[in-house]
């Protein structure tokens, strides 16, 4: 068993298009490095220049917020759900 990682339609064109990926658990860093090796074009889209992830990416990991966990370094294990929600701004 792995990780599911849900992809949202604006970040799929990254990803081949796919809406669903599966990655190894381990921490929420590694399971992001892994994709983002595998996907160099979620880089950009998900972290910023310090590491971290960007403010206005969400991430939820079974319906909780990450950053209400221990962020970057939350670990991941076999059936977690990891789900990847860039913020929408408009008016």
């Amino acid at each position: 068993m792995a990780v599911d990682v849900r992809i949202p339609a604006v970040l799929r064109p990254n990803v081949g298009g796919a809406s669903k990926l599966s990655t190894p658990s381990g921490p929420l860093r590694d399971v992001v490095s892994e994709l983002i090796a595998q996907y160099p074009g979620l880089g950009e889209q998900l972290l910023g220049e310090d590491g971290e992830l960007h403010k206005f990416v969400n991430v939820y990991l079974n319906d909780e917020d990450v950053r209400y966990l221990d962020g970057l370094d939350t670990p991941l294990r076999d059936g977690d759900v990891l789900s990847i929600l860039p913020a929408v701004a408009g008016g």
